[in-house]
Order: structure tokens, then C-alpha cells, then sequence
């Protein structure tokens, strides 16, 4: 079984307040995007992950994929398994290619061991393992709300446009980025600016995390500034970085010469 696991971009993102648990509530918009890694899971003697393309940080039992495994291994006493990743999505760049590896894995393990399980099912299980998990199951444009992991569809569509991601060396933890974090409710409703074309987002669709992390790296934002030097509609970090994404019209010419040395990529 080859499964495509794709990336997203956060557009907008608000931290509202701290919660009890720790955690703080957020309104953000989820994204899809066509960039992907690629995986492969088929039946094994005995349970294993390898990996090829971009390095991956979390090794063992602290991969994403190696805990949707022994989650689904737990509950439903699934046989082994080899999966083997192939990365092709930055690690630490705010663009969920972990997120969407665990909910891959849930999913591909489902359809390859008849499970039956439905996608409300498989929600629960990916929200889990990860705050943003579960958007990877229905895998669609939402407005996310609390830890990112309760959603809303919504009607965004941006195939009209380009889309450039560019991501510098650097990477950005996320207990980095919410360091020196101040919660606040936002002026203006995400969902209510949404529905106005790209162009009219600029001011009003705010990274809160982008002031703390463009301090720490002045190159992240750098990135942003030269994407609206080069006639982007709007341009944001996403997530919690380091990845930079703009939004272009649609003929826009590759700015791959640009960013040379950095990776890109469009859409």
C-alpha cells in the first residue's frame, strides 16, 4: 500500500487564552496542500519503520507514525507491519508533515486490515496523537478552533492562485514559539476575512506567533518581506515556522532562483 501524505499551511492563527490543561486555545485555518511524503506500509514478521528523503528528528517510539501503530496495535491486536517513509516535507517548518504521517498511518492501517473504522472514529484516535492530527482525516480546508482539533468546513478554495512555500535552514520548536506568547481575542472574525480574495488578508489575517519567532530569526521574516517584494497577495509563516508561504496570482512566474539554497516549492 503507497500513500501519499501531504502537508498543509496555516492561514491566520490566533492564540485566544491559556487553558487548564496546559494547552491554549486557538483559531487557525487548515489548508491542504499538494506537497506530500510518501509512504509504503505492507505486512511484515515483525513491526518496523525506515525512512529515506529529508532527515526525520523523532526516532523509536517518539515517531508519530510508530505511536498511530501501536495505537491501533493496542486497541485492535493489528499484525506487524513495514512502513517506510519517504520525507519529502520539511521537519519544523509549521507545514504538519508529522501530523499527516500518524493520520496516514491510521488510515492506511484501516483500509489494509478491513477495521471498518469510520473517519469520526479515526478523529478521535488522531486527536490523540497530536493537536492537529485529525485534520489529516478529512483532509479539507476548515476554520480549527480550541487546540486545533475542533473544526468547521468552510468554503476556500485557492486553486485560482499560486502558492509558494519557502522554508530556510532553520527550524522552529513550537515551545519556542509560544514562548512570551500573549493570549488575546482577535478583532476581527477569521472566518468573516476569509471570504474576501487574498489580496484584502494583508493586516488582517495575523500569525501571533510570527513577532516572538521573527525576533529569534530575522531570515524567517526576511522570507516573508521578499515574497511580498515579489508580488505576493499575502504572505504568513505558518504554524509555528519556519516555513513562509504567499500567495500569488496565478501566473506568476518559479521564484526558485530567489531562494536559491532554501527549499522551495509551489503549487
Amino acid at each position: 500500500m503507497v500513500l501519499f501524505s501531504n502537508a498543509k499551511i496555516n492561514i491566520g492563527l490566533e492564540v485566544i487564552r491559556k487553558r487548564s490543561d496546559g494547552f491554549h486555545d486557538l483559531e487557525t485555518v487548515f489548508y491542504p496542500l499538494t506537497l506530500c511524503d510518501i509512504m509504503e506500509i505492507v505486512p511484515s514478521r515483525e513491526f518496523r519503520l525506515s525512512t529515506s528523503g529529508l532527515s526525520v528528528d523523532a526516532t523509536g517510539n517518539e515517531n508519530l507514525i510508530t505511536k498511530a501503530y501501536l495505537l491501533l496495535k493496542e486497541q485492535y491486536k493489528i499484525s506487524p507491519v513495514r512502513i517506510h517513509l519517504h520525507k519529502m516535507i520539511p521537519m519544523g517548518a509549521g507545514l504538519g508533515g508529522g501530523s499527516s504521517n500518524a493520520a496516514y498511518t491510521l488510515t492506511g492501517l484501516n483500509a489494509l486490515f478491513d477495521l471498518g473504522l469510520s473517519n469520526n472514529e479515526l478523529t478521535e484516535m488522531a486527536v490523540t496523537l497530536g493537536s492537529d492530527c485529525a485534520f489529516f482525516i478529512g483532509n479539507k480546508p476548515v476554520f480549527a478552533e480550541g487546540r486545533g482539533n475542533l473544526f468547521t468546513n468552510i468554503n476556500l478554495n485557492l486553486k485560482s492562485s499560486k502558492i509558494v512555500v519557502v522554508k530556510p535552514a532553520c527550524s522552529v520548536s513550537t515551545a519556542e514559539a509560544y514562548r512570551n506568547i500573549k493570549p488575546q481575542a482577535p478583532a476581527v472574525s477569521l472566518p468573516d476575512i476569509i471570504k474576501y480574495p487574498p489580496a484584502k488578508w494583508s493586516g488582517k489575517v495575523l500569525n501571533r506567533f510570527e513577532e516572538n519567532v521573527f525576533q529569534r530569526y530575522p531570515e524567517i521574516e526576511g522570507i516573508k518581506n521578499q515574497l511580498y517584494a515579489l508580488g505576493a497577495m499575502y504572505a504568513s509563516m505558518s504554524g509555528s515556522g519556519s516555513a513562509v508561504f504567499g500567495i500569488f496570482k496565478k501566473d506568476a512566474p518559479s521564484f526558485k532562483k530567489e531562494f536559491s539554497g532554501l527549499f522551495y516549492w509551489e503549487e
